[in-house]
């Protein structure tokens, strides 16, 4: 592998680490992201020495705190002042739950480095990471038990995150089109960023917003896994060697002789389609304009102050570029 590829790849994420630091201060959540990370060292110190070091490994270093932000966001949005405790532990279960969906997804996918280090499982073993991963769900339930609303929110975002996961796999090599794409993206992605929105609302009327923000995010994401396997040289990127439908590659499938290429997912075919995806990422970006305006308009129809919202939108729609 190329040392000019690799360390563009690490120019590339480390632009995107540091836009997400700069979201809080542009939100101006420094303070309660604060709070987040003393609580979640508190709760993690607390934790049986068993799975104290993973959990240590896991949550506390280089994590980007993106969906908290985006849940006091929501909350600023709405209601201006402090962040109340409650909310502030709402916070922190969505980030272990979060953390749940991401250990799962690295053995999943068989990935070795998450945030410029090894992930969980790498790290410590599969067996040990699933327990891991089980102790941050029962974790999430215990922090809220006595909250109903973000019990019920967050045992909804499970049920939903498991069933977008099952659908992805079952679809799997199909050359479906853009509508699939973001049915699937609002159901995984989307979801999580919903129920972000209503956390930090306590009701509905940010929902759209959220789940436009989640889909944007879905679709920024995959628009930069092709940037960063093209910078590669292909053969990196775990959706498409699995035959995950991405944004780039719903774009791609129109042209029936790609569609073959996804469907075959030989290795001479995974670099043809790399290829064929970086041709349309232009399309894809048009795309995801769209998504952040309509997301730009849902925030100035239903938010008091709509600003940390635009902002969110803005942030989110930079990390396709990184």
């Amino acid at each position: 592998m190329h040392t000019a590829s690799l360390s563009r790849l690490g120019e590339l994420k480390m632009t995107a680490v540091e836009s997400v630091s700069a979201l809080a201060e542009s939100l101006g959540v420094e303070a309660e992201l604060g709070m987040l990370r003393v609580l979640l060292a508190e709760w993690t110190e607390k934790a049986s020495p068993e799975v104290r070091e993973m959990l240590r490994w896991q949550l506390l270093d280089r994590s980007k705190y993106f969906r908290p932000a985006t849940i006091f966001a929501c909350h600023r949005s709405m209601n201006g002042g402090r962040i109340p405790t409650s909310l502030l532990r709402s916070a922190v279960a969505l980030e272990l739950f979060h953390n749940v969906s991401l250990i799962v997804d690295d053995i999943l996918d068989r990935s070795r480095q998450r945030r410029g280090k090894a992930t969980l499982h790498c790290r410590f073993g599969n067996l040990p990471a699933l327990m891991a991963a089980g102790y941050l769900a029962a974790g999430v339930f215990q922090l809220i038990a006595s909250d109903r609303y973000s019990v019920r929110l967050l045992s909804e975002l499970m049920q939903r995150l498991g069933i977008a996961e099952c659908v992805q796999w079952r679809l799997r090599r199909q050359p479906l089109g853009v509508a699939d794409w973001r049915a699937i993206a609002a159901e995984d992605t989307g979801s999580m960023f919903e129920v972000c929105a209503r956390l930090g609302t306590r009701d509905e009327r940010l929902k759209r917003f959220g789940l436009l923000l989640g889909i944007l995010y879905h679709g920024c994401d995959d628009v930069g896994d092709v940037r960063g396997a093209a910078a590669l040289g292909g053969g990196r990127d775990e959706d498409l060697r699995d035959g995950i439908l991405t944004l780039p590659v719903a774009i791609a499938i129109r042209d029936p002789e790609v569609a073959v290429l996804f469907r075959t997912g030989d290795r001479y075919g995974g670099r043809a389609l790399i290829k064929r995806m970086r041709d349309v990422l232009s399309e894809a970006e048009t795309y995801l304009d769209e998504i952040a305006t309509s997301a730009e308009e849902e925030a100035r129809r239903n938010a008091l102050d709509p600003e940390p919202l635009m902002e969110l939108v803005r942030r989110t729609r930079a990390l396709s570029k990184c």
